[in-house]
């Protein structure tokens, strides 16, 4: 493999068959890999600490400490090394055992090289798809730190240290505030600081479905549940299952849908369109809104009881008239995204124009505010 040549990964070979182990490197190595060489399971071990191969591959039987022992030893070490077993006919009972305590797999001696390069393929690509999660599960975190949600005023403190206190909790959350608060990012929040972090966040808004598709939609239909439905689809509580669903505007929610999500609140189950079979459901309701839902439910507008539901925890989000301290904090924010956005050259905020922006009265909240930066940031001809 020339140095130009990018290697497809790195193998650790651990056998005290010298021929062995240099056969299997040499067959690698023209294959574009990586190679590094063991002689026992001792000098294996200290090689997986020193170079954190992509693969370890081993025999069972070795002096020193054998592929068991340096099993259970990379298992509690470093349990991101995948281990492969390679076995003689009469010991594939013991390779067994080892997939059980958490080798990857096991090859039978003499090995053969397409089922080899096929499993350390395998494992490569399983290893590049969970970087790539971990990675986007790392950036998703920073996002929705409380670092990173542009605020520092007393008001937004205070719902810091709320979201710090239920969102380990399974409670159902309702988050208030008018339009433009910035109500789905601290529900995001509250999703990533929650044990159901790990699942996923579906998030649903109420006003922007007709009356005759939300319940579909939450829910799921089946084939032939009603004109057009051609095949099932599985609903959001459905795709939300361990994890947390977002309903925005949920006060635009229409009574019979209001019914079923109060059951899904009561009993934890619901009812596909179409069939007559109860399911189980396992998520975590936070839902939002900027009506005031008593007033809802004094019109006749919205159930009492599934309010009572909702609210368990209400978290309350401040206008940006409440929180005039954060305005030049979240102009500098935005004034910087519209800059990158555009391809602009830096544009810095005067005294000036930061003291007239605390000043107006944001009926739109951060929306608004962050629309106007980007529309100043397009019509200005300086810096």
């Amino acid at each position: 493999m020339s140095d130009e040549t990018p290697s497809r990964g790195h193998v650790l070979i651990a056998d005290d068959e010298e021929a062995a182990r240099r056969s299997l490197a040499q067959i690698l190595t023209e294959d574009g890999f990586t190679v590094s060489l063991a002689a026992n399971g001792e000098e294996a071990l200290n090689l997986v600490a020193r170079e954190s191969p992509d693969v370890l591959l081993t025999d069972l039987r070795m002096p020193v400490m054998d592929g068991h022992e340096l099993l259970n030893r990379v298992r509690q070490g470093f349990p991101d090394v995948p281990v492969v077993i390679m076995t003689a006919h009469g010991t594939i009972a013991s390779a067994v055992q080892a997939v059980r305590d958490g080798a990857e797999d096991y090859l039978t001696k003499p090995i053969d090289v397409e089922d080899l390069e096929l499993l350390i393929e395998r494992i490569l690509k399983r290893n590049r798809l969970l970087a790539e999660t971990r990675l986007l599960r790392e950036r998703v975190d920073e996002k929705y730190r409380f670092e990173n949600i542009i605020g520092r005023s007393s008001e937004m403190m205070e719902v810091y240290r709320l979201i710090e206190q239920v969102a380990p909790s399974q409670a159902s959350i309702l988050i208030t505030g008018e339009s433009g608060t910035g109500k789905e990012l601290i529900a995001q929040a509250i999703h990533q600081r929650s044990t159901r972090r790990d699942a996923p966040f579906v998030k649903v808004s109420c006003a922007a479905l007709p009356e005759t598709l939300l319940e579909s939609e939450l829910f799921g239909h089946e084939r032939g549940a009603f004109p057009g439905a051609l095949a099932r689809r599985a609903g959001r509580f459905e795709i939300a299952a361990g994890g947390t669903i977002f309903l925005d505007e949920i006060g635009e929610l229409d009574p019979s849908s209001q019914v079923k999500l109060l059951r899904v609140l009561q009993d934890r189950t619901y009812e596909v369109l179409g069939s007559s079979q109860t399911r189980s459901v396992d998520v975590r309701i936070v839902s939002a809104t900027n009506r005031d839902l008593t007033e809802a439910v004094r019109d006749g507008a919205f159930r009492e009881d599934l309010l009572y539901r909702l609210n368990l925890i209400t978290v309350r989000l401040p206008t940006l008239r409440e929180r005039r301290s954060d305005i030049p904090l979240l102009a500098s924010h935005f004034l910087e995204q519209a800059v990158q956005k555009y391809g602009r050259s830096p544009i810095a905020l005067t005294d000036e124009a930061s003291a007239w922006l605390g000043q107006q009265p944001w009926p739109g909240n951060i929306r608004q505010l962050g629309q106007a930066i980007e529309r100043a940031v397009l019509v200005t001809g300086g810096d």
